[in-house]
């Protein structure tokens, strides 16, 4: 027993290597690091090889090389429509939701007593918009019978639209619900507002610009920066998306709301192809990856970095 007790020299040393800044510092990051290593990198790494594979689930996966692309590529006419139809998706979703969400971030910019609160409730949409209760109360709000063609009624609008069931307005319920999600990109925008110098509005004022040559000639070319982020952000978010189409319309009608991530898990676990959804992964991967790459090397022409020092 006393030999495996541990001295008072190798307990003092002990305690001095646990201080050192170095292993300290890598005691903090380790919780993370099992995480990142056990429920991303090992998976990811897991679904490359996959990809190359037919594997079902159910029984041990077989190497067939690059099958699965060539498959998805050029004998399923169902991957480039779900393609087209997210791509649709993002087009008009992402832009039309940073528009929305910098109108309310200059409506939000001057400070109020109610600036707290009404931030908050701008806010909120961002936290409970992709959850299953909200796609199901929009999904209620464009049925038939539901509140949207009510207030349509009222005002003495045609009221008879079937929103979720015609190929021309379905998607826009999707990309409507998509644009009330601002809340996130709204906050950037705010904190981007602040940071830009009052001085630079006054010195325009009194050269005589006026409020839209200052939105233009200032306020915009400022805010470069959290434009950026925004759409790097929203663009990620977009190819993501999946609770919309999955429980509002389930792809419909004629798969024009089947987004691509829907596809995916429809292939993966629906029809018993997980090493097909494992290629598409890595398909969307790299056209992810190709539209970041394309931002990031022409962001020198359009962003504005303040100089510093």
């Amino acid at each position: 027993m006393k030999n495996n007790q541990m001295t008072p020299k190798r307990k003092e040393s002990l305690v001095r290597a646990l201080n050192r800044p170095k292993v300290a510092g890598y005691i903090f990051i380790l919780p993370f690091m099992i995480g990142f290593l056990a429920f991303l990198a090992i998976p990811m790494i897991l679904s490359l090889g996959f990809s190359f594979t037919r594997y079902n689930i159910l029984e041990s996966p077989v190497f067939i090389g690059l099958e699965n692309y060539k498959t998805m590529f050029t004998a399923d006419p169902k991957f480039w429509k779900v393609f087209g139809v997210t791509m649709y998706y993002v087009l008009f979703s992402v832009p039309l939701r940073l528009l929305m969400a910098l109108a309310v971030a200059m409506l939000l910019v001057k400070s109020t007593k109610l600036s707290g609160f009404y931030r908050a409730v701008y806010y909120l949409p961002s936290i409970i918009g992709s959850s299953v209760a909200v796609a199901i109360l929009w999904k209620r709000m464009f049925a038939s019978d539901g509140v949207i063609n009510a207030l349509l009624k009222i005002v003495g609008l045609p009221s008879d639209i079937a929103w979720l069931g015609r190929m021309d307005t379905a998607i826009w319920t999707l990309i409507i619900l998509a644009v009330w999600q601002f809340g996130s990109s709204m906050l950037i925008f705010l904190s981007g507002l602040k940071q830009i110098p009052v001085s630079l509005y006054e010195a325009a004022t009194v050269d005589g610009a006026n409020g839209i040559q200052r939105f233009f000639k200032i306020t915009l070319p400022m805010l470069t920066p959290s434009i950026f982020f925004n759409l790097i952000n929203q663009l990620i978010n977009g190819f993501m998306a999946f609770t919309q189409s999955y429980i509002i319309t389930q792809g419909k009608p004629r798969d024009t709301t089947l987004f691509y991530t829907v596809y995916m898990y429809q292939n993966s676990f629906t029809y018993n192809k997980l090493g097909y959804g494992c290629a598409m992964a890595w398909f969307m991967v790299l056209v992810v990856g190709l539209l970041t790459l394309v931002l990031f090397k022409t962001q020198k022409k359009w962003v504005y970095y303040e100089a510093e020092g």
